[in-house]
């Protein structure tokens, strides 16, 4: 018999109905429980921010490039309105005193050296005289060279 009278089980069948429910636990919380993962969320935001500030920086600096991509399209290989987009495109990303006198070999030169070749020696010879002439005939693949020029030419910092 037990303390209270009632007689003792004698199977493991009685055992097992003289168990007590376990008591519910407490819910574990989600919000970390010491500051260096705070730390940490803060740091990654400043991070994540940083890194956006400065996709939107470059998105910004690169706005005249996809501007002369647009007319570059539109101009097909039309050499008059190429030699323009291009002269355009390069006062917008380097000083005016470096570009604005540029002529014929040297302009040509200028091209090749800063986003690659084809212009003095391909396609891209015409530039030096189309925009002075009246009758101007398409040149085959000069679109695609100066849009090539205008993806990857490279400024370098100003000072």
């Amino acid at each position: 018999m037990n303390e209270d009278g009632a007689p003792a089980p004698t199977t493991l069948i009685d055992l097992l109905h003289e168990l007590v429910e376990p008591a519910e636990p407490p819910p574990v919380t989600m919000t970390p429980q010491t500051w260096g993962w705070a730390v940490l969320a803060v740091l990654l935001a400043l991070a994540l921010a940083w890194l956006a500030w400065r996709a939107w920086r470059r998105w910004r600096a690169n706005a005249y490039r996809r501007a002369a991509l647009a007319e570059l399209a539109a101009a097909g290989d039309d050499p008059v309105a190429i030699a323009g987009i291009l002269r355009r495109t390069a006062l917008a990303a380097w000083p005016r005193e470096r570009v604005a006198s540029l002529t014929g070999r040297d302009w040509l030169a200028f091209l090749d050296a800063t986003g690659g070749g084809g212009f003095a020696g391909g396609p891209g010879a015409a530039l030096a005289v189309a925009p002075y002439r009246d009758d101007a005939v398409p040149v085959p693949g000069l679109g695609e060279a100066a849009a090539l020029w205008v993806r990857r030419h490279r400024v370098e910092a100003r000072p």
